[in-house]
């Protein structure tokens, strides 16, 4: 299993989650987020790249409600809220954001 983009196999898990994280690029992002009916805006974007700073500083992918409390902290209870990413993220914001930043599932996340 693999998304294909600009003449590179990127190889992925049975979920969607790819195995390499560097190899991921936002063009690849793109292509995820379209897989998940996702049309990425700039708040899409503000999340994924924050996603992918808290892998870079701590090796996890934050659950979600660890990702709620720190989206509050850096962008104010207005965009730190379960409502907000839910709307972001439908499936789930831990688990849909960490999908198309490249990132592997978060921990407890089913």
């Amino acid at each position: 299993m693999a998304y294909q983009i600009e003449g590179k196999t990127i190889e992925h898990d049975e979920e969607g989650y790819i195995t390499n994280i560097n190899e991921w690029t936002s063009d690849l992002a793109g292509i995820i987020a379209k897989d998940e009916g996702i049309d990425m805006t700039d708040e899409h974007w503000e999340v994924v790249n924050f996603l992918r700073d808290y892998y870079n500083e701590y090796q996890i992918a934050p659950a979600v409600r660890v990702l709620v409390k720190a989206i509050k902290k850096k962008f104010g209870p207005e965009k730190g809220s379960n409502k907000y990413l839910y709307e972001l993220f439908p499936y789930g914001p831990a688990k849909q954001a960490c999908k198309i930043a490249g990132l592997p599932k978060p921990t407890g996340c089913v």
